[in-house]
């Protein structure tokens, strides 16, 4: 293999893993429903169809009920202020 080609193979599966454990998107102040952000963050689909970030506050009023693939994924603020999947 040539090393161009393992380059882009390590930098490939890095990518991967790191997608897989962050949040990547924008986290302002308030969720999609108007409910202030604390340290955890839900993205997952509603009970209206579309997908949305809310709070786990407004995960019980508007959520589908379920994390997991396809369904949502939580997230928790870490000290260096990025978001960690923690479920999902």
């Amino acid at each position: 293999m040539k090393k161009s080609e393992l380059r882009k193979l390590i930098r490939e599966e890095v990518y991967r893993l790191y997608e897989s454990k962050y949040w990547f998107g924008h986290v302002g102040e308030k969720d999609d429903f108007g409910d202030k952000i604390g340290d955890e963050i839900i993205d997952a689909a509603t009970k209206m169809g579309p997908w949305a970030l809310m709070t786990p506050k407004s995960f019980k009023t508007h959520g589908r009920g379920k994390l997991g693939t396809g369904s949502g994924q939580r997230y928790k603020k870490q000290k260096d202020g990025k978001w960690l999947k923690i479920e999902g």
